[in-house]
């Protein structure tokens, strides 16, 4: 089954290729003939619009995979892990929250204050850095089922979205899309968890800018404190 990568870029394709975490990680990776890049460069849309119109696009056996750009791929047996954890998940990712609750405003933190849930309710790892292989913050063990997951990688397969018409809100574009969209995938029934897969992220999020503050306001507004 082919693994499509789906990922946007402001970069060009060549400095993609060349320069950013998951552009250098797929040339490491173009052995693995699963693995089908679709990359969005030269990028300017939300997200959303980007994977929505990817994910009509991909093939109708597909498994795809949202990523960001800055992302390192550590793990050489990527496709496998993928295909491996969604036997157990209908969408998997590396780190999330076994619950959710009022008001949260991501899936590690309680409150606008930005205060960590506690670590019973957390799953996963990730590395961060600017170079692969970087420090791990492990949050809890995984796989786990989840009602949250970080949208810094997201995992299905297409006929599960397409059956159940799942899709990215374009309301969202860049924060909270990934809120929005486990909400979605939970409240028609899907089975989310964490998986264990190597990574390391370039960035450690833009909370509590005029953009995510923003964001957060219409997430509130779609689904009520």
């Amino acid at each position: 089954m082919k693994v499509e990568i789906i990922s946007a870029t402001r970069k060009s394709a060549a400095d993609f290729r060349d320069d950013a975490a998951l552009g250098i990680s797929l040339q490491r990776l173009a052995h693995d003939r699963q693995l089908v890049p679709r990359i969005a460069t030269g990028n300017p849309r939300g997200l959303p619009d980007v994977y929505n119109e990817s994910l009509d696009s991909a093939g109708g056996d597909s498994i795809v995979v949202f990523m960001h750009d800055d992302v390192w791929i550590d793990d050489h047996f990527f496709s496998q892990r993928i295909a491996e954890g969604l036997e157990s998940f209908d969408v998997i990712g590396v780190a999330g929250n076994r619950r959710r609750i009022s008001g949260q405003p991501a899936w590690l933190f309680v409150d606008p204050k930005f205060t960590w849930d506690q670590r019973e309710n957390l799953t996963g790892s990730i590395g961060h850095g600017q170079q692969p292989c970087g420090p791990i913050t492990c949050f809890g063990a995984a796989p786990a089922a989840c009602e949250l997951i970080d949208g810094v990688f997201l995992a299905a397969k297409k006929s599960v979205l397409m059956d159940n018409k799942l899709f990215f809100d374009p309301r969202f574009d860049f924060h909270f899309y990934d809120m929005d969209f486990c909400r979605s995938a939970r409240q028609i029934g899907l089975k989310l968890g964490t998986w264990p897969i190597c990574l390391t992220h370039q960035s450690t999020g833009g909370f509590a800018s005029e953009q995510w503050l923003k964001g957060y306001n219409t997430y509130l507004g779609k689904w009520g404190a």
